[in-house]
């Protein structure tokens, strides 16, 4: 399992790419800790040609997430990505991934509105 920190402002975005293992029923999900108001995870849509339907058997299906830091910021939050196959859920995750993010007091969002989810 990685374990990797970032710092973000509120707004600011950070891709995460992982790779997947789609074809054989896998899928990355996450769960928010902490200061879970300070983060918003965003899964981006697969290019196309490389989603798992279009992969064969066994190949690795990369899948790209942005993680933006929410104003008012000023807090912490760990995300958990876990790759599972919900088809059995009793079974441990194949691979996991930790993000540490720190969201500043920057300045707001650049949209200037609400942040939403």
């Amino acid at each position: 399992m990685e374990v990797r920190s970032i710092a973000l402002d509120p707004g600011e975005p950070y891709e995460l790419r992982l790779a997947g293992r789609g074809a054989r029923g896998y899928v990355w999900t996450w769960q928010v800790t902490g200061d879970a108001d300070v983060v918003r995870v965003e899964e981006q849509p697969a290019p196309r040609g490389t989603g798992a339907a279009e992969a064969l058997p066994g190949a690795v299906v990369e899948r790209a997430y942005v993680v933006r830091g929410r104003a008012p910021g000023g807090g912490r939050a760990r995300i958990r990505f876990a790759q599972v196959r919900p088809a059995y859920p009793q079974e441990a995750p194949y691979d996991e991934f930790v993000l540490d993010v720190e969201v500043g007091t920057g300045p707001p969002a650049p949209d200037g509105g609400p942040p939403g989810r």
